[in-house]
Formats: C-alpha cells, structure tokens, sequence
C-alpha cells in the first residue's frame, strides 16, 4: 500500500517551486542592494547642503565640531551619529514624533542613542493639525518636511546648537523626493550626500562601526531597511485622518 506522503511527482513539482521563490527573493535582494549603491544626480532644487562630492564626511566633521543630527531612527542618520561621536563632536539627536511615524521607529532611535551615549530629545508634534499637510496635495512630503526641520531648528536652538545635519545620502533622488527643496530652504546639511555615500556605503561602514564600538551586528540600524511614513500609503488627495492612518498601518502589518 502506498504511504499517504506525497507521490514523486508531486514532490518534485513542490521542489522546483520551492527553488523559484528562493530564486526571485534572490533576484529581488540583487536588485535592492544594487539600487542602494546608484548615485542620484542632482537636480535644481538640490541646495548646496546636498551637493554631491561637496566633502568627504571627517573633513565635514572636523569642521563642524557642534551639531544637532536631525534623527529618524534609520541607519543614515544613525552613521551621522557614530562618525560624529568618533570624530569627538558635541551631538545631540533631535526626533520629532508625529502621527505619520510607527512607534518602531522611535524605540529603534532610542536603543541607537543608547548605544552610542549621545542624547536624544523626542519633540512631540501634532502634525495631524497642519491643515496643509494633512489635505495630502501633489506637495505634501515638501511640507511636511518644513514642518518638520522647523521643529528640529527650535528645538535645538534652544540647546545653543545652528548646524542642522541629516541622513539624505547620496542614493536619496530628488527628482523623487520633493523634500529636497524643503532642506534647501531650511539650511539643512546632509554630509552623507555631500561625501557621495550611497546607502550601500552607509550600510557598510555603519556595521563596521557597530564592530568598533563592541555592539552586536545591527545594532546600530545597518541593517535596517528603508522605511517610508505612514503617510505615503494614504492616496494623494484623500485627506489623512487618523482613520486613515491606523489602515495604512494595519496593511502594512503593524
């Protein structure tokens, strides 16, 4: 009598299944890594904070010995945090919390300040009151970015810090990224870009730093994928609510 496993052909047909999935998810990790290592070109909304090959990253640092590092708890902005802590900067983190931002991404900021010992204030914003923002237009990461470095700006010049840096790097593609423009106006500077560093820079040299330090691989973020707000999955136009918020949440499993 023949077992109730499954027959030869079955089996084999199941395998070769098996085989294409792993194939694809392979093809697909291809295409991401090599994606982080593209170097977007910039474009006339890029300021001269964000020129490309401006810098390299420890001559910007040596040169800037004081600054308030705009975090997001991803690995670019946390590398701005580790370069500046070895180069012997005065740093402090900056988080504004929003609605738009799952609650991951501020236990990821705050285990990464942790780690490095550099301080971190979390400013609390309510950017489901700007209506602006909020009436979702072609625009809006343009103006929620304002929003945001405006409330970065205050928060740290109350704390006696002018320069403003953040994790843009040299990936980032402002013909897609309408933030750029928001950076610009702002005075922001992003010393990744600056320095050409592309996302598969920053992912190698952060898990390097993670070593340096004696952490645990990751613990820094260099493994982090790429994370967009909440935001983003609310269709342009439609207005976002809390409502529409938690839904975009939930499709994307959080």
């Amino acid at each position: 009598m023949r077992g109730v496993g499954a027959s030869p052909d079955v089996a084999q047909k199941a395998s070769m299944e098996v085989t294409k999935i792993a194939e694809i998810e392979e093809k697909s990790t291809e295409a991401a890594v090599d994606f982080e290592s593209v170097v977007a070109e910039d474009t006339e909304d890029v300021g001269p904070g964000q020129h490309l090959f401006g810098e390299p990253l420890e001559m910007y640092l040596l040169r800037e010995p004081k600054l308030a590092v705009a975090f997001s708890g991803g690995c670019d902005s946390a590398l701005l945090l580790a370069a500046a802590k070895l180069a012997g900067c005065e740093v402090h983190a900056y988080l504004v919390k929003t609605a738009f931002q799952p609650d991951f991404e501020l236990d990821d900021a705050r285990a990464v300040a942790a780690a490095l010992d550099v301080p971190l204030t979390v400013v609390e914003a309510d950017v489901l009151a700007q209506e602006a923002i909020c009436a979702n237009p072609a625009d809006r990461c343009y103006l929620c970015k304002r929003f945001i470095f405006g409330e970065v700006r205050r928060a740290a010049a109350a704390d006696g810090f002018t320069v403003i840096v953040d994790g843009t790097n040299a990936t980032d593609d402002p013909e897609r990224r309408p933030g750029f423009k928001a950076l610009a106006e702002a005075g922001v500077v992003s010393p990744l870009r600056r320095a050409g560093m592309t996302k598969a820079n920053v992912r190698h040299v952060l898990a390097s730093l993670e070593e340096r330090f004696d952490l645990a691989p990751g613990a820094l973020m260099s493994a982090k994928p790429s994370f967009p707000c909440l935001a983003v999955y609310v269709p342009q136009g439609e207005s976002i609510t809390e409502a529409s918020l938690r839904e975009a949440a939930r499709s994307r499993g959080l």
